[in-house]
């Protein structure tokens, strides 16, 4: 999970002196999600290589297709290097591609493209659990690292935590569901199906848990903390 610039500290001004500079602090909703999802332009070139593999795959054979898969993405990851734009995505889908391709090419079962990132699904959302259940949720950790610039206030806020715990079980239970989906296909030696709903299981649920994320942490921050009663 990544999410953008939103800052989720107070000033030193005082306890609202944070909240009334949020709208100034914070980009848009849609500046962050386009900011972690790469844009639409990124969002297509790193399903490029998936969509090749897939339909070559139907339409050819094993090893043509793991060909033309990984030339596409070498060559968008060169494309945005000449250009000068930033290649995280490209290249993040570049390692994803190249590792697939290398397994199934060595297996020459096309459905071992996919293996690595059923597996990594499984260790993911499995890690997001166990961080949930050992209230060290692995959202909030990851949220204070890209957006918080390394600073860990939240757990000093009981709210941020609730919060970030929450979304934490979210996100690993999202995750394990979608590479359930994988799996079995997986399993039932579905390859094409296997590619489809790689394509439809990606982006779209991560991008609909970055909103929830954005908007959660946004929400708590915005609102001010009910005081604990006091004793007479």
């Amino acid at each position: 999970m990544t999410a953008g610039q939103p800052r989720i500290d107070k000033t030193d001004g005082g306890p609202d002196a944070g909240r009334s500079t949020d709208d100034e602090q914070l980009p848009s909703m849609t500046e962050q999600m386009a900011e972690q999802l790469g844009g639409w332009r990124g969002m297509v070139e790193s399903s490029i290589p998936v969509v090749i593999f897939v339909v070559i795959n139907i339409i050819a054979e094993l090893r043509p297709a793991v060909i033309a898969s990984v030339a596409v993405a070498v060559a968008i990851a060169v494309i945005r290097l000449l250009q000068r734009r930033p290649i995280r995505h490209a290249v993040n889908g570049l390692f994803g591609i190249g590792i697939g391709a290398l397994i199934a090419w060595r297996t020459g079962d096309e459905r071992d493209f996919y293996l690595p990132g059923i597996l990594y699904g499984i260790v993911y959302g499995l890690v997001l659990l166990g961080s949930a259940v050992i209230r060290q949720p692995l959202v909030g950790w990851i949220w204070s690292i890209i957006v918080g610039g390394g600073r860990s206030e939240w757990r000093d806020d009981p709210r941020l935590v609730r919060t970030f715990t929450r979304l934490t079980v979210l996100w690993g239970v999202v995750w394990l569901a979608k590479v359930g989906v994988q799996a079995g296909l997986y399993l039932a030696d579905k390859d094409t199906a296997l590619g489809i709903a790689r394509l439809a299981l990606g982006y779209p649920p991560y991008a609909l848990l970055l909103v929830i994320t954005i908007w959660a942490v946004r929400r708590v921050n915005r609102t001010p903390a009910v005081p604990a009663a006091v004793g007479s």
